[in-house]
């Protein structure tokens, strides 16, 4: 499906005035505008709150909800269908579920269901993107699609685009199972996912000094493409990756894979063999790490990291505190805290809730506060509130 395609749509249709007021009674908050007109910080009682100078809702995120409430108002008789979660927030969702959205059922076996969209229904992409199969089976269904795609996800396609064009494996920085990386692996002729510098590491190993092929096969099973040999599609690679992951992360992958290829091939063979990433962690994504990276410097007791818990960003960001030795809780809202002195989180790299006991301090304390890209202001200051109730203040 191409943008001349009159069933397609990129660009919304004119309504984003129309449903500000909506959004922003919805999303926006009163004190969290205060907060940051007074230096991010504020004080009641004997509680300080300190929130990161960049977090919540980025420019991505706000053009995919915008995008979604406009195509409801532009199709107020349509089934409306949206092929996965619009961003990792429940609140969000929920609100679009309240609005008759349908959102794709998924079956046992994790696939989505799509035998209920019919000619005709209007199905939204969101802002993740969706896969090349699944952009092709709604076009034969002859279905009209607002496509809120975030720009930068598209730029990483591009780059993964150029990289089949010239017959290059894309090394992929990512979650195999995440929805964006699904989404760029589809667009490539040759893949291999890598989640973190140690498996990059083991893939690194594998083209310098060889090894199992069933062996590798099996750790990334899940992760190449289909038919994929180790042996024959290893030996010329672009580096690409899933814009939320951590920047410092994927600047090590591209070197470590940039200097395996230059000891295998010779620096004069290098680009023959190796294609540079550039630089394709978003913006927004960046500024929130590095604001986190500054936050956690202060002196804090605690730190409150708020977003949906499949928020890969929002994950991210958990683990810069955590990497610092901060006691630290990623929530999905002030729904995680209490009764009393209670707080239930997720840990990182678990898939399971833990309710931690007497988690605020006694005395006088400041709490560092952030929150991934695909968060309201409205839940942080519910959050907040919720703490200060806590405290009995």
């Amino acid at each position: 499906m191409t943008s001349s395609n009159t069933k397609y749509h990129r660009k919304g249709f004119g309504l984003k005035d129309e449903v500000q007021v909506e959004l922003k009674r919805e999303y926006e908050s009163a004190l969290i505008s205060q907060i940051r007109k007074s230096g991010n910080s504020l004080v009641v009682g004997d509680v300080t709150i300190k929130l990161a100078q960049a977090f919540g809702f980025c420019w991505g995120v706000d053009r995919a909800v915008s995008m979604a409430y406009e195509t409801r108002k532009h199709f107020p008789d349509r089934r409306i269908w949206i092929t996965n979660e619009i961003i990792h927030n429940p609140v969000v969702n929920n609100n679009l579920r309240g609005m008759d959205i349908k959102f794709t059922p998924v079956t046992e076996d994790g696939q989505k269901d799509f035998s209920d969209i019919s000619e005709g229904d209007v199905v939204i992409l969101p802002a993740f993107g969706a896969s090349v199969e699944e952009m092709q089976l709604l076009e034969d269904k002859s279905c009209e699609v607002v496509d809120t795609t975030c720009p930068w996800v598209s730029r990483v396609w591009n780059r993964v685009g150029k990289y089949t064009d010239s017959d290059f494996t894309a090394i992929i920085h990512g979650k195999y199972n995440h929805e964006e990386t699904i989404a760029t692996s589809s667009r490539a002729k040759t893949y291999l996912i890598v989640q973190n510098m140690a498996e990059a590491e083991w893939a690194a190993d594998y083209i310098l000094n060889g090894g199992s092929k069933d062996e590798f096969q099996s750790k990334f099973a899940k992760s190449v493409s289909p038919d994929f040999d180790p042996d024959k599609h290893l030996n010329r690679l672009g580096v690409a990756n899933q814009t939320t992951m951590l920047k410092g992360e994927t600047e090590q992958i591209g070197k470590l894979f940039e200097s395996t290829m230059m000891r295998k091939y010779g620096p004069d063979k290098l680009n023959d063999h190796f294609l540079s990433p550039g630089d394709t962690i978003c913006d927004a994504t960046q500024e929130r790490q590095d604001a986190m990276l500054q936050l956690v410097e202060e002196k804090l007791d605690v730190m409150v990291v708020i977003g949906g818990y499949n928020s890969s960003n929002t994950g991210h960001l958990q683990e810069i505190a955590v990497h610092k030795g901060l006691p630290s809780y990623h929530i999905e809202s002030a729904a995680s805290i209490g009764p009393g002195n209670t707080i239930t989180h997720k840990p990182v790299n678990d898939t399971k809730l833990v309710t931690t006991e007497s988690w605020l301090p006694n005395g006088t304390i400041t709490i560092g506060i952030t929150a991934g890209a695909s968060t309201p202001d409205q839940l942080i200051s519910d959050v907040i509130a919720r703490i200060l109730e806590a405290r009995g203040l």
